[in-house]
C-alpha cells in the first residue's frame, strides 16, 4: 500500500517536473542543453531549473510543516495558513522593513521566524485555554487571529507605503526565481530532515501531554521544536516566494486519509505530494493564459479551497 502511494506521488512529481521545465522554452534540443552559448539553454539553467528546485523545496517543506502542526495540535485543520503563521511572518517582514530597512533578506527571514514562533506559541497557548467541542472551531480561531494580524500588517504597510511590497509576500509567485535568488530555500530542507528525525516524538506529543510525559518524552521541548520547524519553514518560504494558500492543510490531510496517521511513514509521501501539488499548480498557472502566467498562489488558492471545503464537509458528515 505504501509503495503504491509513493510510486503515484513520484510519478506525478516527475511528469509535472518535465512540464514545468520545458513549458515555453521553445525549440530546445539535447545539444542546446550542454551549449552554454545557446539562448534557450541559458533560459533553462538560469531560470527554469532554479524555479523547479524552488518549487520542490517550498512545496515539500510547507506540506511537512502543516503535517507537524496537525499532529501537535491534534486537529486535522490546523496548518501554517489556518493558524495565522503566514500572517505573523508578514507582520515581521513589515516591521523589519520599517525599522531595519537596510536589513538583508536573511535578516528579514530571521525576524519573520521570530514573529512566527511568537504567533504559533500564542495560538497554542490560546487553544489550551479554550473549551472547543468542534474540530472546525480550532482553525476558525486561527483564521480570526490571522485576520487581526493581517489587518495590523496592512495598516502599517498602507501607512508607510509598503502595500506593493506586501503583495509579493502574500501571493505565492515563482516567476522571479533565478539562479542566485533562491538558494536560501535550501535551509528548509534541513528543517524537513529534522522533522523526519523527530517524527516519533511528534507522534507521541500529539497524543497529549500526560501520555507523552508518562512515556518519558519532554512534551514542552518537542512542541517547541515542532513550532520552530513550522516557523522557520514558513518564514523562509514566504520571504523567498510568497504564501501558497491551503498547501500545508490539504496535502497532509489527503495523505493521512490514504495512509493513516503514522507520522514517520507518511512524512516522506507528504513531502513528495506537497512538491507535486505546487508543481501542478505552477503548470496550470503558466498554461491558463499562455504565454502569460498568473501567480501560483492564486491557482493554489482555488484548487486548495475546493479541497478544503470537501474536507470540511467530509468531517461534518463523519461527526453526524
Amino acid at each position: 500500500m505504501q509503495r503504491r502511494h509513493v510510486a503515484a506521488a513520484l510519478a506525478a512529481l516527475v511528469l509535472a517536473s518535465f512540464a514545468s521545465l520545458f513549458i515555453g522554452v521553445g525549440d530546445l534540443t539535447p545539444g542546446d542543453v550542454l551549449d552554454p552559448d545557446a539562448a534557450q539553454a541559458r533560459v533553462l539553467w538560469t531560470s527554469r531549473v532554479p524555479r523547479l528546485l524552488a518549487i520542490l523545496l517550498a512545496g515539500s517543506a510547507m506540506a511537512v510543516a502543516g503535517l507537524v502542526m496537525m499532529h501537535l495540535t491534534r486537529n486535522r485543520f490546523v496548518s501554517p495558513q489556518t493558524a495565522g503563521t503566514t500572517e505573523w511572518v508578514g507582520l515581521g517582514i513589515v516591521v523589519a522593513t520599517l525599522w531595519l530597512g537596510g536589513t538583508s533578506v536573511l535578516g528579514k527571514m530571521a525576524i519573520g521566524m521570530l514573529f512566527a514562533l511568537v504567533g504559533n506559541g500564542f495560538f497554542v497557548w490560546l487553544l489550551q485555554r479554550l473549551v472547543l467541542t468542534d474540530i472546525v472551531v480550532v482553525p476558525l480561531v486561527g483564521i480570526l487571529l490571522g485576520g487581526v494580524v493581517s489587518a495590523a500588517t496592512t495598516f502599517l504597510a498602507y501607512r508607510f507605503d509598503l502595500l506593493q511590497s506586501m503583495d509579493a509576500w502574500v501571493n505565492g509567485d515563482f516567476s522571479g526565481v533565478l539562479a542566485g535568488r533562491y538558494e536560501l530555500l535550501w535551509l528548509v530542507l534541513a528543517a524537513t530532515v529534522v522533522a523526519y528525525l523527530w517524527a516519533d516524538r511528534f507522534s507521541v506529543a500529539g497524543m497529549g501531554e500526560s501520555f507523552a510525559v508518562n512515556l518519558g518524552v519532554a512534551y514542552t521541548r518537542v512542541v517547541l521544536v515542532g513550532l520552530a520547524i513550522a516557523s522557520i519553514v514558513t518564514a523562509i518560504v514566504v520571504v523567498s516566494v510568497g504564501s501558497i494558500p491551503f498547501l500545508g492543510l490539504v496535502v497532509p490531510n489527503l495523505v493521512t486519509l490514504a495512509m493513516g496517521d503514522n507520522l514517520r511513514r507518511v512524512l516522506p509521501v507528504t513531502a513528495l505530494t506537497g512538491a507535486a501539488f505546487v508543481l501542478i499548480c505552477d503548470v496550470l498557472a503558466r498554461t491558463i493564459r499562455y504565454p502569460y502566467e498568473v501567480p501560483v498562489g492564486m491557482v493554489g488558492g482555488v484548487v486548495g479551497g475546493v479541497l478544503f471545503v470537501w474536507l470540511l464537509l467530509r468531517a461534518r458528515r463523519r461527526a453526524l
